[in-house]
């Protein structure tokens, strides 16, 4: 006697035998699925990857097979795109430059501030509620007719092509843009809280914040950090020798933001490594960052 026939629960008009070894149903080829023993339906497959908890890097960043650096391109893509912008429309550094306090004149011009308004003259800058230069500052480099000019963002975007590459892979996306961010503006704060009166611009804050996050990751991961701490020794030297002519307070800035962040990523109990409380911590730093941008700028304004 010959089995009645029976149809695939997908496709009803595709007769077949075979059944999934999980739920039972019947399943044509093309709803088959390898299974360590017989076949999974479409189904039981998209339920068994949901059950599957992922694999995360000891910083809490998911473990993925894609090997691009994406969230690195994409930041490396708007310093250039920035920088282009820049060379059509020069008056954008003044405009986003990191500047803690200047008089504008009628003229244009800016102008020292020590305090007091004068009439026909604005305040402007971060002092004034500019807020966003804290961070819109570390996209800007210095134009092509400055001595330094265009190897400014040259140099920049080749340490953060090197370093930005090994970073994200540990973090993850969201951790390593976090990361980068964060950096830009701990740099951004450290000038305006020593240095108000100074307009700079630069990746540097975020790139010396990636660098400490280099050095912690190696650390955490028990790496031989003979090649690590030469590589760090030479970031430092090259902070205490372009003192002379770049802002020394932004990289220290970045530099101490990025360990700050990355050692709370890597040392914290495995309790704590976890989205939600690496959120709020960056939150509560974010905080300590606006607390201390009011602060100077009561100072600064006497309000």
């Amino acid at each position: 006697m010959e089995a009645a026939a029976t149809a695939c629960y997908r496709h009803p008009s595709y007769e077949t035998y075979v059944r999934c070894t999980r739920c039972d149903r019947y399943i044509c080829p093309d709803c088959m699925r390898e299974a360590a023993v017989g076949h999974h339906c479409v189904e039981c497959v998209k339920e068994g990857q949901r059950s599957v908890r992922q694999a995360r890097t000891v910083f809490g960043g998911a473990v993925s097979r894609a090997t691009a650096p994406i969230v690195t391109y994409v930041l490396m893509a708007l310093n250039v795109l920035v920088y282009i912008g820049e060379v059509v429309r020069p008056e954008i550094v003044d405009r986003f430059a990191v500047l803690g306090a200047a008089l504008t004149g009628p003229d244009g011009e800016q102008y020292y501030y020590r305090g007091d308004t004068y009439a026909g003259y604005e305040l402007t800058g971060i002092a004034d509620g500019e807020w966003y230069r804290l961070v819109t500052g570390a996209f800007l480099h210095l134009p092509p007719d400055a001595s330094f000019g265009v190897m400014h963002l040259v140099f920049n975007m080749f340490a953060l092509w090197n370093i930005g590459r090994a970073v994200e892979v540990q973090l993850g996306r969201a951790r390593y843009l976090a990361l980068y961010l964060l950096s830009a503006v701990g740099g951004s704060v450290l000038v305006y809280l020593l240095a108000p009166d100074t307009s700079t611009v630069g990746a540097s804050g975020a790139v010396f914040g990636l660098a400490a996050a280099y050095w912690v990751i190696h650390r955490r991961l028990g790496r031989d950090m003979a090649a690590v701490n030469r590589f760090m020794a030479g970031f430092l030297l090259w902070m205490l020798i372009s003192a002379a002519f770049t802002s020394w307070q932004g990289h220290l800035g970045g530099l101490l933001t990025g360990a700050l962040v990355t050692y709370g990523l890597a040392f914290a109990p495995a309790k704590l490594r976890v989205w939600p409380v690496q959120l709020a911590g960056g939150l509560v730093l974010a905080g300590l960052f606006a607390v201390a941008v009011v602060l100077k700028t009561s100072a600064l304004t006497g309000g």
